[in-house]
């Protein structure tokens, strides 16, 4: 018989396993690179950017719309891989805890 105390516990759980995964998020970095290295970009899982390292040969260039496009280029990877991250941060700190329920996407705790 479905025991309704006892899932409500799990989601209560649940939602604390999320809530401490979110928290940690900030200390997870992923770096993304553009321009074969010459520009890199640090992002954390709570997809904040907090490192951006340009090559010294590009800020010697005049050419400052290949820099401008580069460092949005690292950022974006950055930010695409904090995501990803993240994701599996959450769910690796929630699995098992819920059963799965068709239809219903965890990932938009991420």
């Amino acid at each position: 018989m479905f025991d309704m105390m006892k899932m409500m516990g799990k989601v209560k759980e649940f939602q604390e396993a999320v809530k401490e995964a979110q928290e940690s998020l900030e200390h997870i970095t992923v770096t993304g690179e553009s321009g074969g290295g010459m520009v890199k970009v640090t992002a954390n899982g709570a997809k904040q950017l907090v490192k951006i390292d340009v090559d010294q040969e590009i800020l010697n260039d005049d050419d400052k719309d290949l820099m401008k496009d580069l460092i949005i280029a690292a950022a974006n990877k950055a930010l695409a891989d904090a995501e990803i991250a993240a994701k599996e941060e959450i769910k690796k700190k929630t699995q098992g805890m819920l059963p799965n329920i068709p239809g219903f996407d965890f990932n938009q705790f991420s």
